[in-house]
């Protein structure tokens, strides 16, 4: 029988063959996708992805820096503007409230990109981007994008919308090495989450697309041109969805960033920052570690403007000092200078300078040094000390914190309050430590009023008698008292301290010097220089730094 006229005759059982074949084949596919879907359990977020840092603020909430090994800091999706959520969804994914959680054309498009060798595909969802960067492992595998898709639409099916978007806006990759939202709205724009405008927003969905390269705006020509170019794209998406108005979008301006790389202020405010996580550790009974990685928020007693303004006023100061000690004493001398400001009764440290440059010293001569105190401790001879105080009797070295506290409690009327750099820790939103002031009476009143009188009559002729102190009670301008002491005189001159205080602050400034010992890595101490004067650098300093603190 000739072929075509068996095909003719066989056509038909032929065709419901290969149908039988496909629809077995369909159901084969759908069954195992079934099977696989139900077999997936949608697995923890990595531990990478859930740590967070701890940041440490200033008496007002003005950011001083942070620790942790990755700058992220969780925060609820109620604390971000609808108008930066949909800005990241105009950017990202527009039907986000709607897909089912994966884009079955961006799939395919990834699979055969996978297949073939060629370049990694984008176009995934938001949710496919939340399980990519923090559910899964980066590898790239067909296995691990179709383990992406289903656990993406197992999570959409589960969770809500707004829970996902969550877990991608405090997880997502904005560049400068901000993880999230809130230190991605920091670093670029110096504000909290909150208080991001349109166009700010709409900068940071822009900058998802590119992290890596976009983070440079502001500081790159070529790369703020190409951003504000993505910026207009985003805000044209939202407000044909209509999450803006077209009044807003007429009034949008591509919005001004901070300058990336960051300053080098950062290194002042490591002495800050040791003090403050130390003690933060402590009242939480954790390590530092665990507090670096806890995401918390630590409220210090820092005046951040004060301590600013404190170290560019050494700094004016300090590099005639130390020529003038290089010409005198040789090569390598270098003068320390070491301020503490405490309010009296409360025991808050607002100021506290120990050391110019964190890299170059990190031993914080203002809570560590032992400054030789000569003349400085006269004024509490023969008064009955109680407490923290009885050491000051017989002390030759206090630290320049202990000198401060000791004199804040006279301030205070004989009431010492310990010194403390935290006020308040949170997390997530919520208080988990309050501190308050740790106070007790160590000067009787009259003892105070000795102690205080001395003060303003001077030193008694040990150490150095070399500027007697000045009574400027009632006084607008600097404080109640003010003593200058200190040890060595003449060409011997080795220390000088001079102390402010009144009911308002009490303000301690040491200075000394060193230079380089015989064995390596060793130091030894070293005269000051006369030019310029020790003692009209300390009292300048402490003028200046008062009259600060009473502008700020």
């Amino acid at each position: 029988m000739p072929f075509r006229t068996r095909f003719r005759r066989d056509r038909g059982r032929w065709l419901r063959r290969v149908l039988v074949a496909c629809l077995t084949s369909l159901a084969v596919v759908c069954g195992a996708v079934v099977v696989a879907y139900h077999l997936t359990e949608i697995p923890e977020p990595h531990p990478e992805t859930v740590v967070q840092s701890t940041v440490f603020v200033d008496a007002g909430g003005a950011y001083l820096g942070r620790r942790g090994p990755v700058d992220r800091q969780e925060v609820p999706l109620s604390e971000v503007p609808r108008h930066v959520q949909d800005a990241v969804i105009a950017a990202e994914n527009r039907s986000f409230r709607t897909d089912t959680g994966v884009s079955p054309r961006a799939v395919a498009r990834a699979a055969w990109a996978t297949v073939s060798g060629g370049a990694p595909q984008g176009g995934s969802t938001i949710t496919q981007q939340y399980v990519k960067n923090a559910l899964l492992s980066p590898e790239r595998s067909l296995s691990r994008k179709a383990r992406e898709a289903l656990i993406a639409v197992k999570l959409d099916r589960t969770r809500a919308k707004d829970e996902i978007l969550e877990g991608y806006l405090n997880t997502v990759y904005f560049g400068r090495g901000a993880a999230g939202v809130q230190a991605a709205a920091r670093n670029y724009f110096d504000v909290t989450p909150g208080k991001l405008t349109v166009s700010q927003g709409a900068a940071l969905a822009a900058i998802v697309n590119i992290p890596s390269y976009y983070e440079k705006a502001g500081s790159d020509p070529g790369v703020t041109a190409r951003l504000r170019h993505r910026w207009e794209w985003v805000l044209d998406a939202m407000e044909a969805g209509g999450s803006i108005s077209p009044a807003q979008r007429a009034a949008a301006r591509f919005p001004a960033f901070r300058f990336y790389p960051p300053g080098g202020t950062e290194g002042q405010r490591q002495y800050l920052i040791d003090v403050a996580a130390q003690e933060a550790a402590d009242r939480l009974g954790i390590t530092q570690d665990q507090l670096a990685r806890g995401g918390y928020t630590v409220h210090t007693t820092f005046d951040l403007a004060l301590q600013d303004a404190t170290a560019e006023s050494v700094k004016a100061r300090a590099k005639g000092a130390e020529e003038g000690a290089e010409g005198r004493a040789g090569k390598g001398v270098r003068v320390h200078t070491a301020v503490v400001g405490i309010e009296p009764g409360d025991g808050a440290v607002r100021v506290l300078y120990g050391g110019a440059d964190y890299a170059r010293q990190p031993f914080n001569d203002a809570v560590s040094g032992s400054v030789e105190a000569g003349s400085v401790l006269d004024p509490f001879d023969g008064v009955r000390l109680g407490g923290p105080l009885r050491a000051l009797h017989g002390s030759t070295a206090p630290t320049p914190l202990r000198l401060a506290a000791g004199y804040a409690a006279v301030a205070a009327d004989g009431v010492y309050a310990a010194p403390r750099t935290v006020t308040r820790i949170t997390r997530e939103g919520r208080t988990v430590h309050t501190a308050r002031p740790e106070t007790r009476r160590v000067l009787e009143e009259k003892g105070a009023l000795a102690v205080s009188a001395r003060a303003r009559s001077g030193p008694d002729g040990r150490g150095v008698p070399s500027v007697p102190a000045t009574d400027r009670a009632g006084a607008d301008d600097g404080p109640g008292a003010l003593l200058t002491a200190g040890a060595g005189g003449g060409i011997a001159r080795r220390t000088v301290w001079t102390v402010g205080y009144d009911s308002r602050l009490t303000l301690a400034v040491a200075l000394f010097a060193d230079r380089p010992g015989a064995k390596k890595g060793t130091t030894v101490p070293a005269r000051l220089p006369d030019d310029p004067s020790p003692t009209a650098y300390a009292e300048e300093l402490t003028g200046t730094i008062w009259d600060l603190a009473g502008d700020t």
